[in-house]
């Protein structure tokens, strides 16, 4: 499960990428780790137009997975099974997005002998890091998120984005699954404005050969 990832880059670098209508982002920090339950930049369809903006990252949990009804909602950063109904109800265009990345991590499953810790593994297209997008769902959503200690009870905008099979470069270190990785303005454009039959063909590793190992911490 991708918890944790990087972006590098400006907002020009993003409007070369995605024709934006509305740009309401704000200053985009050149070097920002971007955690769960966090403001990050996202694009997304709105008004008619493309919206880069900030959203936190978590999508609402669904209902049989929290503990406590009334216990503030941490998010679900990752989504594989798109057939549930819980997901469905947020493939459509109007609540499609794209999230944009140079580089995301994941945990090794083995603790490093020496350190007895489990390392840190960063992921990029190469090691030049350059930008990509994760294929993302939002929504709007009333209710409580946060922690016991600092609940945030109101209005909140959430997004995440679909994960799938890991490829052979990200299996070793983490078995379950990967992220869905957008390369190209095509891949962006048909996740933003194909059909669910269409898009979900996106849902998919990138291969072996476009994904590479950069750090190792």
């Amino acid at each position: 499960m991708c918890n944790l990832y990087n972006l590098t880059t400006n907002q020009q670098a993003i409007r070369d990428f995605i024709e934006i209508t509305y740009d309401t982002l704000g200053n985009l920090e050149p070097d920002i780790d971007i955690y769960p339950d966090r403001p990050a930049p996202v694009v997304r369809n709105v008004n008619g137009g493309r919206d880069l903006t900030r959203l936190t990252w978590g999508m609402p949990t669904p209902l049989e997975h929290l503990k406590f009804a009334d216990a503030p909602d941490t998010g679900v950063t990752n989504v594989r099974k798109t057939w549930i109904d819980h997901w469905q109800q947020w493939l459509g265009v109007e609540n499609r997005c794209v999230v944009p990345a140079t580089a995301f991590s994941e945990y090794g499953e083995q603790p490093d002998p020496v350190t007895k810790r489990k390392p840190l593994y960063w992921f990029a297209l190469d090691a030049s890091q350059p930008l990509y997008f994760f294929a993302g769902i939002w929504t709007k959503w009333t209710g409580t998120r946060g922690s016991k200690k600092t609940p945030r009870t109101g209005d909140h905008e959430l997004f995440g984005f679909l994960t799938c099979k890991p490829n052979g470069i990200v299996a070793p270190i983490h078995s379950k699954a990967m992220p869905v990785m957008l390369r190209t303005k095509d891949e962006v454009e048909m996740w933003l404005t194909a059909d669910w039959k269409q898009a979900k063909v996106l849902q998919r590793p990138l291969p072996d050969d476009a994904l590479q190992i950069v750090e190792r911490k």
